[in-house]
């Protein structure tokens, strides 16, 4: 029984060991499209409020006769968008407005505005240069962000910009592509303040804009605007196994057990020894399954600390009990609480679903923060298994 005992506490060293070194924060120092985040459908959404100009730069020589001013149409738009990673995300974006174009009619001197008053909207992808190469950092101030996009574009109608009279085809729909480059500079932990350039084909009838060479609609703007981050905003790299330390690790679990079995061949009594007491029925820490910081998912390496203590109470028998914890200096007492549950009630349901323990067999219980079972803070992200 003590050379169990021993070697049942030899794994538990060993597997809060392998989980802290999982935690090592080599991760922060590759680049990020080297690197494993953590995934939370529930993070990392965002709002984007802009405002800008647009202009055709081509299309009907009378565009160059006009004044540059008049030219520049006041373009709004609003975005609504998700990061799946540091580098890539998708947004939907709506636009709608007015955008001016200019004709010369036969005989005149003077160009004539119209106004073409239309609605777009473009699910657009998002690629960002600085977080791809460099390593992530929540906090770095500049972003370089290419994004292409495809969507719809609506011209309700064209008119005359002074009479008002309407002209052309009305409420004319066709595809929309589109594609620019964004200038990202952090503002606070929620908002960044964005610069936009980009180009905007369809192919609409904008009156006085296209000529027969021309097969589409081409809209330049720049604007500029806020962005303002919904959710969890910081991702978490999950660092990559380092599995020298997990073979040396289950080098000395092998030895261990070796050693456990020679134990084992020693005889039960001897004529010189007088005989034992009957031995008392004990509670004994058969095994601890670790967690990653914040969670409470069972990792794979972990798996072979619940099939132990499932074989350890069939053979057995006994009640299993389960304990969760989580570590004090990381979240608040509340958060800590509810982890702790999840983490218990993790191990219970792997107990049940994996290896066919009755669920009358197990009771669990949750600490929190509130005991730290292990003087090293990483070692408490633990759920802690007994069989009575």
């Amino acid at each position: 029984m003590k050379a169990k005992v021993f070697m049942l506490s030899a794994v538990v060293a060993l597997s809060a060991l392998l989980a802290q070194a999982q935690e090592a924060p080599e991760a922060n120092n590759r680049p990020a499209y080297k690197t494993e985040f953590e995934q939370d459908l529930a993070a990392h959404w965002f709002i984007e409020i802009h405002g800008g100009a647009a202009i055709h730069p081509f299309g009907n020589p009378a565009n160059g006769e006009a004044q540059f001013a008049d030219r520049i149409s006041p373009i709004p738009s609003l975005s609504f968008g998700r990061w799946s990673s540091p580098y890539f995300a998708t947004r939907l974006r709506g636009y709608a407005w007015n955008v001016y174009t200019f004709d010369k009619l036969p005989g005149a001197t003077e160009v004539t505005r119209y106004q073409n008053v239309f609605g777009a909207a473009s699910l657009e992808f998002m690629f960002d240069l600085v977080n791809y190469f460099a390593p992530y950092r929540e906090n770095r101030v500049f972003h370089l962000i290419p994004f292409v996009g495809l969507g719809g574009h609506m011209k309700f109608y064209s008119a005359d910009d002074k009479s008002g009279n309407k002209l052309g085809t009305e409420n004319d729909l066709s595809g929309l592509l589109n594609g620019g480059l964004a200038l990202k500079f952090r503002l606070g932990k929620r908002v960044d303040l964005n610069l936009e350039g980009q180009m905007m084909l369809s192919k609409n009838d904008f009156q006085g804009t296209r000529q027969e060479h021309q097969p589409a609609d081409v809209v330049a703007l720049a604007s500029a605007g806020l962005t303002f981050k919904l959710g969890r905003v910081a991702f978490e790299p999950i660092t990559p196994m380092d599995y020298d330390l997990v073979n040396d690790l289950n080098g000395q679990i092998s030895s261990l057990r070796a050693q456990n079995a020679e134990l084992s061949k020693r005889p039960v009594s001897c004529p010189e020894c007088p005989e034992a007491a009957p031995a008392k029925t004990v509670s004994v820490i058969e095994n601890v399954v670790a967690f990653r910081i914040g969670s409470a998912k069972i990792d794979s390496n972990q798996m072979i600390n619940v099939y132990n203590s499932a074989e350890a109470a069939k053979a057995n028998g006994g009640k299993i009990y389960i304990v969760g914890y989580a570590d004090e200096q990381t979240g608040n007492a509340n958060i800590n609480m509810s982890l702790s549950q999840r983490r218990a009630e993790a191990v219970k349901k792997a107990l049940i679903d994996n290896y066919g323990v009755s669920a009358d067999n197990i009771v669990i219980d949750f600490k929190g923060d509130t005991v730290q079972p292990f003087a090293t803070n990483e070692w408490n992200r633990v759920a802690i298994i007994d069989i009575k």
